[in-house]
């Protein structure tokens, strides 16, 4: 009798992971409190595989070999509570499928820069002319890929809730980009605890394989400095470290195994700070996998960046307008804000997730002209911000925000959606959210 396999949630991380399970002889077992659209029930169904939807069925899941979560579901809810009492092992979808591939596993995490980060190694990887997946938090799922694909490397993206229930997840190379509050109403408003989460991606690593690490990140630097970590730890910042990664303009420099390689980086499309601490990120992976240096610097100049953040639409009687709505916490925001030199009309708001807005502030007295809060309950904005600017108003739709920036904007000024927090309250997700405000800005 074969061994069962139960998946909770049948979203992107699910649907890969069942298929994946099923490849492996398992019998498999899918739970989804959401219903299903019929034609991934009749998928199912087609692979032998059982489902349910509308409810958790504890006895179902009774004897199985793995019980694989999907990252949306809190380990604190009641049922999954139950389970780990009766002794059942819950992982991740990216522990159970990096069980079943042998290729070099290259992980990237951290609050913000993860995607941008990750999809550029991934170019850089790829224009070398590696076998490269691409998957994570990114992209089609990473047990979908190892189920139906064969690729000698990945690059993922790695989020804090796909880390919680790692086991023996162990990447080749791992990948901090910074660390700052987000997400603590999962972890119990505990910024310690978030730490921690984002600190297990170099858990399982071994002393042949490499942690790289934002070094300018006070936080990050703590962290590393009272964490063991077996890997060779490389730092990557602005302030010169020795054995690591720095900036000298318009060079990335790379020192690494007493070899120094500089990088020219003076046409590298995108702007910010941020955003070079991400190339350093992205050259440096490419380094330590022996990619040239012409290669590096052709990928980061040909580099268009990631839909939703900092995404340039389109110039309106000289004013520019950007969608940064994968911003969906301050620091992302922060950055957003500190690369923008023009007088600012800022669109803000959202679902808050326990954020403090107080180190947006300097930034909006020095910068913006106008603040226009796009959420269904914008009290703690109003009360941290309005009075600062000239203008200050409330709506709940994305086509009259964008309509009010129009009439408030004059030439050579830009107008900014980078809402801060996560977009549930009015939108799918922030991709959602992305796109009517492009739609709604092309409509002017």
């Amino acid at each position: 009798m074969a061994e069962k396999v139960v998946v909770l949630g049948a979203g992107e991380s699910g649907i890969g992971s069942a298929l994946l399970a099923k490849k492996q002889g398992f019998d498999v077992f899918v739970s989804e409190l959401k219903p299903l659209a019929s034609s991934l029930c009749e998928r199912f169904d087609n692979e032998g595989i059982q489902w349910e939807t509308g409810q958790h069925s504890v006895d179902q899941m009774l004897g199985a070999t793995w019980i694989v979560k999907s990252p949306g579901i809190p380990s604190t809810t009641p049922f999954i509570q139950k389970l780990l009492e009766t002794g059942h092992t819950l992982v991740s979808e990216i522990e159970f499928a990096a069980r079943y591939t042998t290729a070099k596993l290259i992980a990237i995490t951290g609050t913000n820069g993860k995607t941008t980060t990750t999809l550029l190694t991934y170019k850089i990887v790829k224009d070398a002319g590696f076998n490269v997946g691409l998957a994570g938090n990114i992209g089609t799922s990473f047990a979908l890929q190892v189920a139906t694909e064969h690729y000698d490397y990945y690059v993922l993206e790695i989020s804090s809730f796909q880390l919680d229930d790692i086991r023996k997840f162990a990447p080749h190379i791992a990948v901090i980009t910074n660390i700052t509050p987000d997400h603590l109403d999962r972890y119990q408003y505990s910024f310690e605890a978030y730490i921690k989460a984002k600190l297990k991606i170099q858990e399982n690593q071994k002393a042949e394989d490499y942690f790289l690490y934002n070094s300018d990140d006070e936080v990050l630097e703590k962290a590393v400095s009272n964490t063991p970590i077996q890997a060779s730890k490389i730092p990557f910042g602005f302030s010169p470290q020795s054995g690591g990664t720095t900036f000298k303009s318009p060079h990335i420099q790379i020192q690494h195994q007493h070899q120094n390689t500089m990088i020219n980086s003076a046409q590298f499309p995108l702007y910010g700070r941020h955003n070079l601490l991400n190339a350093m990120a992205a050259a440096t992976v490419g380094n330590l996998l022996q990619i040239s240096k012409d290669s590096i610097r052709e990928s980061l100049i040909h580099f268009k960046g990631a839909p939703h953040r900092m995404e340039k639409v389109l110039t309106i009687q000289k004013v520019e307008y950007i969608n940064d709505s994968k911003a969906t916490n301050v620091n992302a925001t922060y950055f957003a804000l500190e690369s923008i030199d023009n007088p600012l009309v800022w669109i803000v708001g959202g679902v808050d997730k326990g954020n403090d807005y107080t180190p947006l502030l300097h930034l909006i007295r020095k910068k913006a002209k106008a603040i226009i809060c796009l959420g269904v309950d914008n009290k703690k904005l109003r009360d941290i911000f309005e009075g600062i600017t000239e203008v200050f108003i409330e709506t709940q739709s994305i086509t009259e925000a964008v309509k009010i920036a129009h009439k408030v904007a004059v030439p050579k000024d830009t107008v900014l959606l980078s809402p801060a927090c996560a977009s549930f309250d009015l939108f799918k997700n922030y991709e959602d959210r992305g796109d009517q405000f492009k739609a709604a800005v092309r409509n002017l």
